[in-house]
Order: C-alpha cells, then sequence, then structure tokens
C-alpha cells in the first residue's frame, strides 16, 4: 500500500446518528444528512493527516448524496454487511470503522480494521 494512500474512515450511520436521542427517528435522511455534512465540514476530529471519509446508510436514509469530502454508500440490504465488504475490499489499506456496534466491531477487527465509538465524529 502507497504511504500516502490516506486512512479510510468508515462511519456507521445508523449506529452514529443513533447514538444521541434528538429526534432522528423523525427525520432519518435528514439526520444522515447532517451527519454527512458535518463530517465534510469537520472531517475527523483531532486528526490532520488526510483521511477518506465513507458514510454507510441503510433503510429510509438510502439515497443521500455524496459531498466534496464525504462519500456516502447507500447498503441495498445491511448496512454491517455493506461495512465489512468495504472493509474486505479494502484489504492491506488502513481503515478505521465508526461505530458502537459490538458484533460488527469484532466483524471488522478480525478483518484488520480499527474501530472507534460515534464519538469520535460527533466532535
Amino acid at each position: 500500500m502507497d504511504e500516502d494512500t490516506p486512512l479510510l474512515v468508515i462511519v456507521d450511520g445508523a449506529n452514529v446518528v443513533g447514538s444521541v436521542p434528538d429526534g432522528w427517528w423523525r427525520d432519518r435522511k435528514g439526520a444522515a444528512e447532517r451527519l454527512r455534512d458535518r463530517l465534510a465540514s469537520d472531517g475527523l476530529p483531532g486528526r490532520t493527516d488526510p483521511v477518506e471519509l465513507v458514510l454507510v446508510v441503510e433503510g429510509a436514509a438510502r439515497g443521500v448524496e455524496s459531498v466534496p469530502g464525504v462519500r456516502v454508500d447507500s447498503a441495498p440490504g445491511s448496512g454491517d454487511d455493506r461495512m465489512v465488504e468495504l472493509v474486505a475490499e479494502a484489504a492491506g489499506r488502513p481503515c478505521l470503522v465508526v461505530t458502537a456496534d459490538r458484533e460488527l466491531r469484532c466483524r471488522v477487527a478480525e478483518l484488520g480494521a480499527e474501530v472507534t465509538g460515534p464519538r469520535s465524529v460527533r466532535g
């Protein structure tokens, strides 16, 4: 892997949005768009090195568009399964998955990804 390749950061949209009881359930797509916009403006707080941000959305949040700095991946089925696929596709590349989902954390860690919780992108 090229040392100039940025860290791939895969954000579990449903899990991060759901980590704060702010009424997100009334407008799941809007909540995902707000998270996308915050990621685009703030990046990954505390990091100054370049990162590639991928926000994985599912269910009612599908259809959120990508913006400069954040690629949105609408999972055709399970968002967790899609995140595992993305980590597997990036084999050998440094990956960081943002989620609090215990099962997902184990699945991506087995593939070599690092894991952090939702607070890391909440600022």
